[in-house]
């Protein structure tokens, strides 16, 4: 295997007409001989996260969605946040962000959520997005996907809409086929 993508972006070319990943932008959050997994990070639903979780937790209502984190497991409900004594010991997948991998840290969250901790920031996604092995290096091969490094503003967008266009842009930056921003704004 070449580059092992954790903690990268997939972003979809244009030519990418698979309905599932139309236009989308997935944070890998595993990638080795196994496969990879990740969390399509532009995608909410219509559902409240206080409404999915009410069966199992008593949260105030707020008005954050659920995520639809990709077309496998639909049921499985998955977190990403921003606070490290949450993360059960495993390591950011990018700077400030972590994955729920256990019970324990996503009832945490939930539980921070519900006394309103301002320094949470937090994303529920239902389902993630799998590759066998060797499978996504086959869709980097044929051009599917575009990859760039993320940082947590993008995770936690406010405008989850607005994501793919801004890590198209990174992109280009990346691969330094866009100048960078002009320091003086009269350059422009």
């Amino acid at each position: 295997m070449s580059e092992v993508l954790r903690g990268r972006c997939l972003i979809a070319s244009r030519q990418l007409n698979d309905p599932n990943f139309s236009k989308t932008v997935v944070l890998i959050v595993e990638h080795g001989s196994h496969g990879a997994m990740g969390l399509v990070i532009n995608r909410p639903s219509s559902i409240l996260v206080s409404n999915a979780l009410s069966k199992h937790f008593d949260l105030p209502e707020v008005s954050d969605l659920v995520y639809v984190g990709g077309p496998v497991e639909p049921a499985a409900l998955l977190v990403l946040h921003n606070v490290s004594d949450l993360s059960g010991n495993e390591p950011e997948v990018v700077p400030d962000v972590y994955i729920g991998n256990s019970a324990e840290s996503f009832e945490d969250v939930v539980r921070r959520v519900s006394e309103e901790d301002p320094a949470l920031r937090f994303r529920i996604y239902s389902g993630c997005a799998g590759w066998a092995p060797g499978q996504l290096e086959g869709e980097l091969e044929r051009g599917d996907w575009h990859v760039a490094t993320p940082v947590a503003q993008v995770v936690y967008h406010e405008d989850p809409y607005a994501v793919y266009e801004l890590m198209l842009h990174r992109v280009l930056e990346e691969r330094q086929i866009l100048p960078p921003a002009p320091v003086d704004p009269q350059w422009n």
